[in-house]
């Protein structure tokens, strides 16, 4: 049976704020795009953190994939998930939300920017591989197209990598320290978060009974 960990909210909010002067440090993002829908709350808080006195919020644009194509049975009274079911991972990246356009003001506003990509867990890395490469390759189309030559970085946060063989792949430029920051990298373990809990009372629970024994271990 694979190993389940309950992560809270205060989990995530802790790692967001620990994380936050790493990417402060290293990349200095002024736009996000959250992949939904794992991306989101990260993302929000991350911004909190990453705002500096006098300067503006960090926009945060939103994109979806699809890769999960089977998700695990819920139980009939509380909604967690039934023991032991584990997410069957799907094999190709379908894109259901892309890039809000308008509210940027056009693509070409994302040359010569620091993008910070967000998601909640590095696990084949399929979907971030595609997220990269489908959002260097647009940004790049428009900068040849306008003749412009300011570069656009990306960079990548992750609240957990799982320390596993990869299905996909990252350019070398994005897995560099500066440009690529996982809060904790774990075994390939099944985490849960709490945004995709039915019960919350019962995850917070779950996540307080496995924190007691990890520390009277």
């Amino acid at each position: 049976m694979v190993e389940k960990v309950y992560v809270t909210y205060n989990d995530v909010h802790k790692l967001c704020q620990e994380a936050a002067v790493q990417i402060l440090d290293s990349f200095q993002p002024n736009l996000m795009i959250a992949i939904g829908g794992g991306g989101y709350v990260p993302a929000r808080i991350l911004r909190s953190f990453l705002k500096q006195p006098g300067s503006p919020n960090i926009p945060i644009q939103a994109i979806g994939l699809s890769l999960y194509e089977q998700l695990p049975e819920n139980g009939p009274k509380s909604g967690t998930t039934t023991p032991g079911a584990v997410e069957q991972i799907g094999h190709k990246v379908t894109r259901t939300q892309w890039l809000d356009l308008s509210s940027l003001g056009g693509m070409e506003n994302l040359v010569g920017k620091r993008i910070l990509i967000v998601d909640e867990v590095d696990d084949t890395r399929t979907t971030l591989e595609y997220a990269v490469k489908e959002l260097e390759k647009d940004v790049e189309q428009v900068r040849q197209r306008l003749g412009l030559n300011e570069e656009t970085k990306f960079g990548i946060f992750v609240l957990h990598n799982k320390d596993k063989p990869k299905k996909g792949t990252l350019p070398a430029h994005i897995t560099t320290k500066e440009r690529y920051v996982a809060a904790r990298t774990v075994d390939d373990i099944w985490i849960c978060y709490p945004w995709e809990a039915m019960d919350i009372e019962e995850h917070d629970e779950a996540a307080r009974q496995q924190k007691n024994k990890t520390s009277n271990a």
